[in-house]
């Protein structure tokens, strides 16, 4: 297969995984690891991939990747994350839950708890919960953003001030190695820090494809947070920062 036909292939696998390694893709093609690598190198001075050690990402930049994608990338990973997460729920809680492919998640694995409020600014979440009998659902209202069904602005960030919940459950698009919880769009932060402040507890769910991703707004620091659930054991010091802020990490398996 030539490298034009590799290329949509690659792109794709990227998409559904979050990102390709140099030796499973030459395993796949049936190809040299040199052959990939510049595939890869092709790819990223195109600006369609990231190089990173061992393989590509998709790129980091100051838009988010498409929301349909962004349901793609790493589907079993993220089911592994809210299963742990929604087992530290407890029935009859207060949740609130934000916008996001992995809060989405967490809202399938709250399908037979009992007796739960759940406050969100997701629609995908609200119609996901409307299968729980046991479960009522308060949206709050604000600007509806046709990407992602996501309700944003002051508006919303007014009707979460409403509540005090026992558990926020917040996603985001990147972590940085300091510990910084990063978006793309200002509005979704304002949000998702009014959030936090209402909250008795937080949980972050991400997937270990956030720490390989930048965005350009800061929602908060790790060290602000009650506990993170992911998939892989974290990046240089930050594992060490988590213990020293009592910032709980929970590794899925």
């Amino acid at each position: 297969m030539s490298q034009t036909l590799r290329a949509p292939d690659i792109l794709d696998i990227a998409r559904r995984d979050g990102r390709v390694t140099v030796e499973a893709l030459a395993e796949h093609f049936g190809v040299t690891v040199q052959t990939i690598r510049r595939d890869l190198a092709d790819l990223a001075e195109a600006g369609k991939l990231e190089r990173v050690h061992g393989g590509a990402i998709l790129p980091s930049g100051v838009t988010n990747i498409g929301y349909e994608h962004r349901r793609d990338l790493n589907p079993e990973a993220k089911a592994a994350i809210a299963r742990r997460c929604a087992r530290a729920i407890p029935d009859e809680a207060s949740v609130f839950l934000n916008i996001g492919t992995s809060t989405e998640a967490v809202a399938r694995e709250l399908s037979h708890h009992r007796n739960l409020l759940v406050v969100t600014n997701n629609m995908n979440v609200a119609n996901i919960l409307v299968e729980n009998p046991d479960c009522e659902i308060v949206v709050a209202g604000g600007t509806l953003r046709r990407s992602d069904a996501g309700l944003v602005g002051t508006l919303t960030m007014r009707a979460i001030q409403a509540f005090k919940v026992d558990y926020a459950v917040i996603g985001c698009s990147a972590l940085d190695e300091d510990g910084d919880l990063l978006d793309f769009d200002i509005r979704e932060v304002g949000v998702s820090q009014t959030v936090i402040s209402q909250a008795r507890r937080t949980f972050l769910v991400a997937d270990a494809t956030k720490f390989e991703r930048t965005a350009p707004v800061r929602i908060a620091s790790l060290g602000d947070l009650d506990a993170l659930f992911t998939d892989r054991p974290l990046p240089g010091m930050l594992a060490e920062r988590c213990r020293a802020w009592n910032t709980r990490v929970e590794i899925a398996d």
